[in-house]
């Protein structure tokens, strides 16, 4: 799938949120990269490149204090190698781009994996 697609779907999985949840968001950049780099992965522990989705970089607003601001904004990652690289099908592909984007946005509000994982993701 060429880039712009593949943007497509993470904009779409955007569009698709409840208004709520997009009125909660606070400095925050979606990215599309093809592949983590290394420094990534050492980061995350993983030494697959195959094996990171996404990645949440920033400040989670659960732990913004009063002195949070005039701050860069947090970046969410999207990698389109990996992602594609797991899905066999289109519709597939669409279903874990929507769950990464997801994922990576309860790691900006500050949510942990087990309480991501309660919601399903």
């Amino acid at each position: 799938m060429n880039r712009e697609k593949f943007e497509g779907l993470v904009s779409d999985a955007l569009d698709g949120l409840p208004p709520q949840v997009m009125e909660m968001l606070d400095n925050v950049t979606v990215l599309v990269e093809g592949w983590p780099s290394g420094e990534q992965l050492r980061d995350q522990g993983m030494d697959s490149k195959h094996d990171l989705f996404g990645l949440y970089e920033g400040v989670p607003q659960s732990e913004r204090g009063s002195g949070y601001h005039m701050a860069l904004p947090d970046r969410i990652t999207i990698f389109q190698g990996p992602l594609e690289a797991a899905c066999a099908t289109a519709d597939e592909l669409a279903h874990e781009v929507r769950a990464t984007v997801v994922h990576e946005l309860a790691h900006h509000f500050g949510w942990d994996d087990a309480e991501i994982e309660e919601m399903g993701y």
